[in-house]
């Protein structure tokens, strides 16, 4: 379940010559460091693509705004990597401001499709579907940096949360499938987050979130066993290693986790 305040603080900034991480600065137990802006552009064109707006926040989305201008580019488009409001609720205001058309899936979008290749400017981004901790949730590769925006679906520091009742623990185990087998090719060796920092290998993370799902479905299956009948007694139980701050969150991990062992026998 997400970081701690011990973690090493994460202040955005470039992490590639076509990537550049501007954070709002909204942080929380739940947010980390805050909400990670991703501005993306080929080197030389002005056209730029902005992931995730962030909360409607006017003086973010004017700090953004100026990182561009200052670049001497503008905003093309606008991707939505969920509707969750810390990355969407901005980006109405954010069209306003710059004009440029923004994609999503759901939640009033439907203009995103898995597998699709976006191009602006000379830069190619690929549509990866992922949902899991929304329902709604998409990540995109860049595929010349070989570099997947997860949005909340992998974080850069601790562990996510599956959103439910529109988070579905299978629907994220076959996500993270899905990222597994995009790191084995080669395509992704880097995850670029939502929250916490640029993460460097890839296939490590994946491997340990699939590893710390295996195992807390186990602690969850044995809290059952040893009487735990709701799912706040489960989180006493299972996540007594993690901040009450986000026992809420942990809890409708534990109801998803529950869903999908009732599912599964």
């Amino acid at each position: 379940m997400r970081g701690s305040a011990a973690d090493p603080a994460w202040h955005g900034g470039l992490t590639s010559e076509r990537a550049e991480c501007v954070l709002c600065p909204n942080p929380s137990p739940m947010t980390l460091d805050g909400t990670n802006t991703w501005l993306l552009a080929e080197p030389g064109s002005d056209e730029v693509v902005v992931v995730d707006p962030g909360p409607l926040d006017e003086a973010h989305l004017q700090h953004v705004l100026r990182r561009v201008a200052d670049s001497g580019r503008r905003v093309a488009l606008t991707l939505l990597t969920h509707g969750h409001a810390d990355h969407a609720e901005g980006a109405d205001r954010f069209h306003e401001l710059t004009g440029a058309p923004v994609r999503a899936f759901g939640r009033g979008h439907d203009d995103l499709r898995a597998g699709e290749a976006i191009t602006v400017g000379g830069l190619e981004i690929l549509a990866v579907e992922t949902p899991g901790h929304t329902s709604d949730s998409f990540s995109f590769v860049l595929p010349a940096d070989n570099t997947l925006l997860t949005g909340d679906t992998i974080l850069g520091r601790g562990t996510t949360v599956v959103a439910w009742p529109d988070g579905s623990l299978e629907a994220y185990l076959a996500s993270l499938a899905r990222i597994e087998g995009l790191t084995r090719a080669g395509t992704v060796t880097s995850l670029s987050p939502g929250h916490g920092p640029f993460v460097a290998d890839a296939a490590a993370t994946v491997t340990f979130y699939l590893r710390h799902r295996a195992e807390r479905l186990d602690q969850v299956r044995d809290a059952v066993a040893r009487g735990a009948h709701t799912a706040y007694a489960v989180v006493e139980q299972v996540y007594a290693d993690v901040p009450r701050s986000v026992w809420p969150a942990a809890e409708l991990s534990v109801q998803a986790q529950l869903e999908y062992l009732r599912e599964h026998g």
